[in-house]
């Protein structure tokens, strides 16, 4: 009985180990990446909402999200996903979801530029 209380505390250390390096590695990214100074709060709001709950984002929220940039994009994405408030969503569902409103940003922003 004592050797299954160990192995489910060494579980549950390795897991929570594993967690905390993802969200370390994010937060690493998004320091590094200085993602959230790049991007104003009302447009950060709008970019979310879209995801969670399926709204449209618009034209100016698409081009400071482009601006961004992917890799804070993702690591943005992924460390809200990491959030306890967010533990009853499917992250494959959200991911599926960011990726393609990141794609319907740069569809728009590629189809508001002058051409050459």
């Amino acid at each position: 009985m004592a050797s299954l209380n160990v192995y489910s505390v060494l579980v549950v250390l390795f897991l929570t180990c594993g967690a905390a390096m993802a969200t370390k590695e994010n937060d690493q990214i998004i320091k590094e990446n200085n993602c959230e100074t790049k991007m104003g709060l009302p447009c950060v709001l709008e970019y979310f909402t879209s995801i969670f709950e399926t709204l449209s984002i618009s034209n100016k929220c698409c081009g400071e999200r482009v601006v961004l940039g992917k890799v804070c994009h993702s690591a943005l994405v992924k460390r809200t996903l990491e959030n306890p408030l967010f533990k009853h969503l499917s992250p494959a569902t959200i991911i599926a979801k960011s990726i393609q409103t990141w794609n319907n940003c740069l569809a728009l922003i590629d189809s508001s530029s002058p051409s050459s």
